[in-house]
């Protein structure tokens, strides 16, 4: 970009000067953090979050996997991409999102590109849940044994366009889901 500068998320080095845990939870905890910050200080409470990966799965007809599973926060049954913890010592994000494809979906790929990376609340967590694009898709050797939400988890293919254009038209509001096929028809677009 010859004259323009290039805008992006900058460090900042504010010292934490006390963190302390409010509250351990089985996946998450939440820390209440007083930071020195310009000429005084700030105390936030965040929910301190290991990270996620997602998949967005097309298949040879640009047909996106989609999954609905219970949310209890939300009380709904939302459309959602594979995604999961990055709760695997030693798991990169890439493997993090093979792992959940096969466990959520039974399915495996050949093809893996990274799409996007993003803070899902910043305000109130420090989660990042790395984006992939999975192709060539083919089925797991293994069938997973599936509990709790996941248990009666339902599976569609949809056009991508179609996912698009739910998301535009408020229908499917998965900020995961709405992110990965936004990014993934930019990647085809282009």
């Amino acid at each position: 970009m010859t004259g323009e500068r290039m805008l992006a998320d900058e460090p900042v080095d504010a010292a934490v000067l006390q963190s302390d845990l409010v509250y351990e939870g089985r996946v998450w905890d939440v820390r209440s953090d007083t930071v020195a910050y310009g000429d005084g200080q700030i105390v936030r409470q965040y929910v301190d979050h290991p990270g996620a990966a997602g998949v967005v799965a097309l298949d040879e007809h640009d047909r996106v996997l989609l999954i609905q599973q219970y949310r209890h926060p939300i009380r709904l049954r939302d459309w959602e991409v594979p995604a999961g913890l990055l709760d695997v010592a030693g798991e990169s994000p890439l493997q993090t999102a093979q792992r959940e494809l096969a466990e959520e979906a039974d399915l495996v790929a050949s093809s893996w590109e990274p799409l996007v990376s993003v803070f899902t609340t910043p305000g109130g967590n420090d989660e990042i849940v790395h984006l992939f694009l999975a192709r060539g898709l083919s089925a797991a050797s293994v069938v997973h044994a599936r509990e709790d939400e996941e248990a009666d988890i339902r599976i569609e293919w949809m056009p991508l366009a179609d996912v698009v254009a739910a998301v535009f038209a408020g229908r499917m509001r998965n900020g995961i889901l709405a992110t990965g096929v936004l990014a993934a028809s930019e990647r085809l677009r282009r």
